[in-house]
């Protein structure tokens, strides 16, 4: 596992404390595309569960992601894919 997969989780988790939550390094897909960086690390899909979304529209949900993770995405991440659910949705 990865120091950027990692930082993602550890901040996923202590900002929403999900109930459930996968992080998938899905760059090897993207070598050579805009973005990909040797040894991975640039391409990311991710799967919460979490109380907080409860209430909240799709695309405040990925918001509160992007707000989550806003270092991770000025820098090292080119593209994060989020799938964001209030328990019982998934």
């Amino acid at each position: 596992m990865g120091a950027i997969l990692e930082a993602i989780q550890h901040k996923l988790t202590t900002t929403f404390e999900p109930v459930r939550l996968e992080v998938e390094d899905d760059s090897a897909r993207h070598h050579g595309h805009a973005g990909s960086r040797p040894g991975g690390e640039s391409h990311f899909n991710v799967t919460i569960e979490a109380q907080a979304f409860a209430g909240q529209s799709k695309v405040a949900r990925q918001r509160m992601v992007y707000r989550a993770l806003a270092e991770e995405l000025a820098g090292p991440v080119h593209a994060l894919s989020v799938k964001a659910l209030a328990p019982g949705e998934g």
